[in-house]
């Protein structure tokens, strides 16, 4: 199997890198930024090629690792290929191998969906870390070849079907892109009680640390700590004063309410009802 990629980003360098070093062929990378497509094809000790047919005619199996926006457009170009009998595959979480390869049957390629369940935060390191991650596939004939591909390099699978792709995208968000966004916050706040952007940073950095340790460790109920764990009405209520802006205020008591949840899970024997006439919930 001599795979392909056309995209050069922090998906395509590590996803070409990880397989090139597991043994698999790689064939190596086309972009529309020649440079980009060079510098993957250096780290990963394979071809740059200047056009994208000539990518597909030497490969059996083309990843496209591009942003969603440009999945479409891309497999467009390709299917006006020779490619019956290639295997085109995409890496959104989002999108379905139908929405990205409309009509791909009749030019007797195969098409799949395979979504690495990982932030790629980093071109040249973050292969490292991929042993061992979740490669969510889309439910697909034949896909089976790909699952028993991927587990062959240390990676997990996760079949899903075609319908489960958008809730299972939204999950995946919440885990990581929306805790950027709770940071920021906390790091705004601590600004305004006198740290410094850095040392707001470097201030919560155990904190977050032993949070995941103990959420991976014991799940979010017997993980959570904290004012609304403890009942502890008076201090929700300090905080509520603290949140003039509408939009920070209704994500403390929106996940709040979330947290009253477990933390009822948690101490069945408790009554939460002031911190939920609290959040107005």
């Amino acid at each position: 199997m001599k795979i392909g990629f056309t995209g050069a980003g922090k998906v395509g360098f590590n996803l070409g890198k990880y397989f090139s070093e597991k043994g698999v062929q790689v064939t190596g990378y086309y972009s529309r930024h020649r440079e980009s497509a060079k510098e993957a094809a250096d780290f990963t000790n394979t071809k740059c090629y200047d056009t994208l047919k000539e990518l597909v005619l030497e490969s059996d199996a083309i990843f496209l690792t591009v942003p969603d926006s440009a999945i479409s457009s891309v497999y467009e170009e390709i299917s006006s290929f020779s490619i019956s009998g290639k295997q085109i595959i995409h890496c959104s979480g989002a999108m379905t191998a139908a929405q990205a390869f409309p009509g791909i049957a009749d030019t007797g390629a195969a098409g799949f969906a395979i979504h690495p369940l990982f932030p790629f935060s980093d071109k040249y390191s973050a292969y490292k870390d991929l042993a061992g991650v979740f490669f969510c596939l889309e439910k697909r004939e034949n896909v089976s070849f790909w699952e028993d591909f991927l587990k062959n390099l240390g990676l997990r699978t996760k079949i899903l079907e075609e319908s489960q792709k958008t809730n299972y995208h939204l999950a995946c968000s919440i885990a990581s892109n929306l805790v950027c966004g709770l940071y920021e916050i906390s790091k705004r706040h601590l600004e305004q009680s006198g740290f410094s952007a850095e040392e707001a940073i470097e201030a919560v950095a155990p904190l977050a640390r032993a949070n995941l340790e103990n959420i991976l460790a014991k799940g979010p109920a017997l993980a959570l700590s904290g004012p609304v764990e403890r009942n502890d009405a008076d201090t929700v209520k300090k905080h509520l004063s603290f949140l003039p802006d509408q939009r920070e205020k209704q994500i403390y008591t929106k996940l709040s309410y979330v947290l009253t949840q477990l933390a009822k899970e948690k101490h069945p024997e408790n009554d939460y009802t002031n911190i939920c006439q609290l959040l107005d919930l």
